[in-house]
């Protein structure tokens, strides 16, 4: 295996939008981003890294005929290899959940070890699956919450969740196209998404809040535009990546909302490094 197959094998640059799922529950919840903090969002890298790579092995017969590009179906990686990487990061990411907090780590990394598991291998081509990816990002929200604080860091599950959803209904147009109402659910989604979360910022006296969910609608309305005019399958692929993105700004959004000014402009600064990587690596 090479290691530039590897890394398209697990959409290597899409992991960045990863931590701030934790970051914004253990904002939420009142929790700082000490070490523990920042180890389960590695252990959360390594699960998102494997539900990849475990989707592309689900898939092979059929990216055989849609996406002969990639790794499995060009040749570059084996069946074989992609699931012996799958299964690697995902003992990686249940280590170092309990490296992170013991037993409550690992009881926080299971369930959502199982989401993303049964996403790829059951629930992916069904009506359940926009629910199940959005369930798997709300579950990783929570990991992030202080013990007895998933309570509050609910609403900010909720709304990453909200976000995962619509992106993940429009992702199943990548392929042949659709109608428009695919992208214009998105837009719609996401612009209700965004001026609730500026809105929650406003209320509670928070610029920086109000400003990052402004940003996180720019960051994806336009692609989802372009797709609503002319839903190609070029347009919806562009549109779904600019939504993978879109979610470090509201990442950042929510983050903000709970006080932690500094989390919040780390995680939306890394914005501009996913496009960049997006280049050299494709997200979705």
């Amino acid at each position: 295996m090479r290691p530039s197959a590897v890394v398209r094998l697990v959409r290597a640059p899409a992991a960045l939008t990863v931590p701030g799922d934790v970051l914004a529950g253990a904002a939420a919840s009142g929790r700082p981003a000490c070490p523990a903090t920042l180890v389960t969002a590695a252990s959360s890298v390594c699960l998102y890294w494997a539900g990849m790579a475990l989707n592309d092995w689900a898939d092979r017969d059929l990216d055989a005929g849609e996406r002969p590009e990639r790794p499995i179906p060009s040749g570059q990686i084996s069946p074989r290899a992609a699931l012996t990487v799958a299964c690697g990061l995902t003992c990686a990411g249940l280590c170092l959940a309990a490296v992170a907090e013991g037993r409550r780590g690992l009881l926080t990394a299971l369930p959502l070890t199982g989401a993303i598991w049964a996403y790829d291998l059951m629930l992916k081509d069904t009506a359940w699956g926009p629910a199940g990816m959005a369930a798997t990002r709300m579950l990783n929200v929570l990991r992030g919450a202080v013990r007895g604080g998933a309570l509050q860091a609910l609403p900010a599950a909720a709304v990453v969740g909200a976000h995962t959803h619509a992106v993940t209904r429009l992702s199943r147009h990548e392929v042949g196209g659709g109608p428009r109402s695919a992208p214009a659910a998105a837009l719609a989604a996401g612009g209700a998404i965004g001026a609730g979360t500026a809105l929650a910022g406003r209320r509670s006296g928070l610029a920086d809040a109000e400003l990052l969910a402004l940003a996180y609608v720019c960051c994806c309305a336009p692609a989802q535009l372009d797709a609503v005019r002319s839903p190609t399958a070029a347009a919806v692929r562009r549109a779904v990546g600019a939504g993978i993105h879109a979610l470090l700004p509201l990442q950042g959004a929510l983050i903000a909302r709970s006080g932690s000014r500094r989390a919040a402009l780390t995680v939306a600064a890394g914005y501009p490094l996913a496009r960049l990587l997006a280049r050299k690596a494709a997200v979705t």
